[in-house]
């Protein structure tokens, strides 16, 4: 019997989870993907966003405000790099001026510290690489820029080093409602618990129709992008956004925590919940988007493409209520951005609408709001490479050139709690894989150690959970009886098999 469970293991549901476990309670996440940060907090622009966008008096306006506040040191406490770089949007004609009042004026009503309008002498100053024709621009001081599946990774291990449980892999099937709470059904088992927290993203409709609450519709808005490689890095400063339309904040160039740039997200509502393919439209909407600007994009310097889906209430505004139709159940649907920055502030209303529901929640003295320290060696001067490699010598085994990440960071994000299974565990730990070969040269390395540490065949290590095996079996099992000397003769197809635990090239 839990106290609470909660359903979903993105930035929302990991952040409930990290605060529900300062208490004296039982608490479990189900997550239907193999780890945290699987949808769509792992693809998203990352910003850290100031609050002037939203509407005045809506959850999004008072959570954003809030959130921003929480940002800077809840990343401190978790060893989370935080950028607070500030944002800028930017009017390229005399009409756009007219939207950069209102939107000051907004965030002004919302409670938004540090905004000014700023002049073309003093933008291009600022931002050399802009528009030319750019004539003023909106300037946030507060905004910044995180790494968002690195964020939610920390936030459910601390969750996890402070007694809540995890369980992956399991979809809710059905949801039981009972006198004394509910139990879940997944196909790991059942899990009985008093209360309900429902941040399933995209899948929150479905989840609270399946228990019998409040019903409410979720549609997924795609945004595609395009990423730069690191050498392209000072093409921006700041987060830079067009004026907005009524229904996005439009076609960013951006950085990245880590030293990229990239220009996106476009928006297109779609109805499948899982199509995240990029299309050769999206990229031209995107390109076009960036270059009305940064004229100058740097497009053969574009390492990868990838797409997200934000999960649009017919609200169009967050939900964030105890049930009125099943007690126990509250719902916390339709977050999209500005989600990631209201994340924190979400888990603070959430507590006082258990408390409000009856729960009795009582601090733990032993609650500990760090983590394990986290190497970065890629960030590390010489000396103190140096003296890790002493100390370690799996330190001085770069697996990932373009990122610099070596053998004992891989080994340690596999290790720590609630560790990576998968390439794509891997990546979002260390960012293995994510350099300007996308996993060329480092993925069959990085397969080696996954199945050497978890003690694992290496045809059982994924790309990002069940049914993404990365090694489907050994050369004979797809040769033909008597063809193998088309290809190689049966000692050269041995001498390419694993053996002792180590990828061979293939």
């Amino acid at each position: 019997m839990y106290d609470v469970v909660v359903i979903g293991g993105g930035v929302t549901g990991c952040m409930i989870a990290r605060e529900l476990s300062r208490y004296d309670i039982r608490v479990i996440l189900l997550e239907k993907e193999e780890d945290v940060a699987c949808g769509t907090s792992k693809a998203n622009s990352a910003v850290i966003h100031a609050g002037f966008d939203a509407k005045p008096g809506t959850w999004k306006a008072k959570m954003n405000v809030r959130g921003n506040a929480l940002f800077p040191g809840i990343c401190a406490e978790l060893d989370v790099p935080y950028k607070n770089n500030g944002s800028l949007v930017v009017a390229v004609d005399e009409g756009e001026i007219k939207v950069l009042d209102k939107l000051m004026n907004q965030g002004k009503e919302n409670g938004v510290p540090g905004l000014k309008i700023i002049g073309h002498d003093e933008l291009m100053k600022m931002e050399p690489n802009l528009n030319p024709a750019a004539k003023a621009a909106l300037y946030a001081s507060t905004a910044g820029i995180v790494c968002p599946y690195e964020f939610t990774v920390a936030l459910a291990e601390n969750a996890a080093q402070n007694d809540v449980e995890f369980r992956f892999n399991s979809p809710v099937m059905e949801i039981m409602v009972q006198n004394d709470g509910f139990i879940i059904k997944t196909p790991h088992g059942a899990v009985k618990a008093r209360f309900v927290i429902n941040a399933a993203g995209l899948f929150s409709d479905e989840i609270s129709k399946m228990a019998g609450a409040e019903e409410y519709t979720i549609t997924p808005r795609k945004g595609e992008y395009l990423i730069f490689d690191k050498n392209f890095g000072h093409l921006v400063k700041r987060v830079i956004f067009p004026t907005p339309s009524e229904k996005s904040k439009g076609i960013l160039v951006c950085p990245t925590v880590d030293g990229n740039v990239f220009i996106g997200p476009n928006s297109n509502d779609i109805k499948d919940k899982t199509d995240v393919g990029v299309t050769r439209e999206g990229i031209e909407e995107i390109i076009e988007g960036g270059k009305k600007l940064v004229p100058h994009l740097p497009l053969s310097g574009v390492i990868t493409s990838f797409a997200g889906l934000r999960a649009v209430s017919n609200t169009n505004d967050f939900i964030i209520e105890a049930s009125r139709k099943v007690k126990g159940f509250v719902n916390v649907g339709g977050i999209q951005s500005p989600g990631l920055t209201s994340a924190p502030a979400i888990a603070e209303t959430v507590i006082e609408i258990l408390k409000e529901e009856g729960m009795d929640l009582i601090e733990k003295p032993g609650f500990v709001p760090t983590r394990p320290r986290k190497y970065r060696f890629r960030e590390m001067d010489n000396a103190m490479r140096q003296k890790l490699i002493e100390e370690n010598p799996a330190f001085g085994h770069v697996i990932c050139r373009c990122e610099t990440v070596t053998e004992a960071e891989i080994v340690d994000a596999i290790k720590r709690p609630l560790g990576a299974k998968s390439l794509d565990g891997v990546k979002r730990r260390t960012r293995a894989g994510m350099g300007r070969c996308q996993g060329g040269f480092c993925s069959s390395r990085v397969l080696s150690i996954l199945a050497r540490e978890l003690k694992l065949d290496p045809r059982q290590i994924t790309k990002c959970g069940p049914g993404s095996e990365i090694l489907k079996g050994g050369y004979k099992e797809f040769i033909a009886e008597g063809d193998e000397n088309k290809f190689l003769n049966a000692q050269d197809v041995e001498s390419l098999s694993w053996k002792g635990g180590e990828a061979s090239v293939m």
